[in-house]
């Protein structure tokens, strides 16, 4: 069974970056695709960015430039960097084993961005 625990959110003024990590366990983590996902008060869940075995990366287009995924195969764990975070930024992050296909969810981790 995959078991996620994220880490590293909190709140940040706009324009700041916050760091989020996922310790991943319970799977072949190094042959595994990662991603992290969001959901804001009231609106669906949505893949943020992911990262193939390989370290192949894919962006939705609101955080190209501003996100960075990243991947540690020795410490079985997924980064998040977030810089020039934005209000619309807010919401409850999720990493989640996208291959292959698991069904296992974290806790998440609150990012908040607030003046």
């Amino acid at each position: 069974q995959v078991r996620l625990v994220e880490s590293g959110g909190g709140w940040v003024q706009p324009g700041g970056s916050l760091r989020l990590s996922c310790a991943v366990s319970g799977t072949d983590f190094s042959t595994a695709t990662m991603g992290w996902y969001r959901q804001a008060p009231e609106k669906q869940r949505e893949l943020v960015a992911s990262i193939s075995y390989r370290g192949n990366t894919v962006y939705r287009d609101s955080v190209k430039g501003r996100f960075t995924i990243s991947r540690d195969n020795a410490k079985n764990t997924v980064y998040l960097q977030m810089n020039s975070l934005k209000p619309e930024d807010t919401a409850v992050y999720y990493c989640k084993q996208l291959l292959p296909v698991s069904t296992a969810w974290g806790q998440g981790t609150q990012v908040t961005v607030s003046s």
